[in-house]
């Protein structure tokens, strides 16, 4: 349950990952993919645990849901598909491109107010169009735009310095490291950077479940209940067509569901039942039918899961294997509460 004072910061140590998933060929186990699970029930206590979720790790992109509420508590205008966006990573869409333009456009900023690092679009398809019309790495494109464009309108609006907006002692920064600790539950255990310049908190895969518990199940009208809103509402605007991120919110009925890179995943249901998922490895191969039993764990049907049970193996051209969860997704687990 929720504490108004948040608990002690996650140890930063070597996690202690366990199997989460096989690579299965010709009914041989292949390759083995290590990580943690962490899987809440709706009054917020771990029910399963597998590896080491409650070391401090970093939830990457995952955050931005949290980061998105944040700037909300701070007067960020923002609903709908642009308030989605503020928490994606993004495809680099047309549309995302024109929603990142429309938010700077809120406060009277332009591209060249960013300061995240400049990248190709982040779907190969759109990346491959772009290359191909002569286009090089943009700041627009890079899939955090939506994020930054966000913090720079949150910025502007508040008064605060807009050309040094990704320090962490800026006034939004350090709003958002106190949002942080407020839903996840705990202290932040480090900061570092983020790939994309901005500020990166370490907290653990149970605190991030915890805070996108707090988001999915909050009432409508408040900042954490605008931002899942906007996110179950316009799933695309905050990762992207054919997106698999995309898909599962649209599978399972008011989840909000988030990636982030290096095989990190969490997702909640508005009753309060989350998960999170770390691969150690980073594979998404296997961020995404881990997450699919996690929420089998969680309660959810597993018919409506039936499509993220993992990649196909081929040999020949014919399936011969698959990506598959650890039996049950508990063979090597620790109870919960140990």
């Amino acid at each position: 349950m929720h504490s108004s004072l948040p608990a002690a910061a996650p140890p930063v140590r070597a996690p202690r990952h366990a199997p989460v998933a096989h690579l299965i060929r010709g009914g041989v186990v292949e390759g083995v993919h290590y990580g943690s699970v962490v899987v809440l029930d709706a009054g917020g206590e771990a029910v399963f645990r597998l590896g080491d979720p409650e070391a401090a790790f970093y939830p990457r992109s995952a955050l931005k849901p949290v980061q998105a509420v944040a700037m909300v508590r701070a007067g960020l205008p923002l609903d709908g598909a642009l308030l989605s966006l503020a928490a994606a990573s993004h495809s680099g869409e047309e549309r995302h491109l024109v929603g990142t333009l429309r938010i700077l456009q809120h406060a009277g900023l332009t591209e060249d107010h960013l300061r995240n690092v400049p990248d190709l679009p982040l779907d190969p398809a759109v990346r491959d169009t772009w290359v191909r019309a002569g286009r090089g790495p943009s700041r627009l494109a890079q899939n955090c735009s939506g994020k930054h464009a966000a913090m720079l309108c949150t910025a502007k609006l508040n008064g605060w310095p807009v050309d040094d907006y990704l320090d962490p002692s800026h006034p939004l920064q350090q709003l958002i490291a106190e949002t942080v600790e407020d839903l996840t539950g705990h202290r932040v255990a480090t900061v570092t950077v983020d790939g994309c310049g901005a500020p990166l908190f370490a907290v653990s895969l149970e605190g991030l479940a915890r805070a996108a518990a707090r988001i999915a199940s909050a009432a409508p009208g408040t900042p954490e209940g605008r931002v899942a809103d906007a996110m179950r509402t316009h799933a695309e605007m905050a990762s992207g067509t054919g997106r698999d991120v995309a898909a599962l919110m649209r599978a399972v009925p008011g989840l909000l569901a988030k990636d982030g890179f290096e095989g990190v995943q969490v997702a909640a249901l508005p009753d309060g039942r989350a998960v999170a998922v770390k691969i150690a490895d980073g594979a998404a191969r296997a961020r995404v039918p881990v997450t699919a039993a996690a929420l089998t764990h969680a309660g959810v049907d597993p018919v409506l899961l039936t499509a993220f049970a993992g990649e196909t193996v081929l040999g020949g051209g014919r399936p011969v294997g698959g990506i598959r969860p650890v039996t049950d997704l508990n063979t090597t687990a620790e109870p919960a509460g140990v």
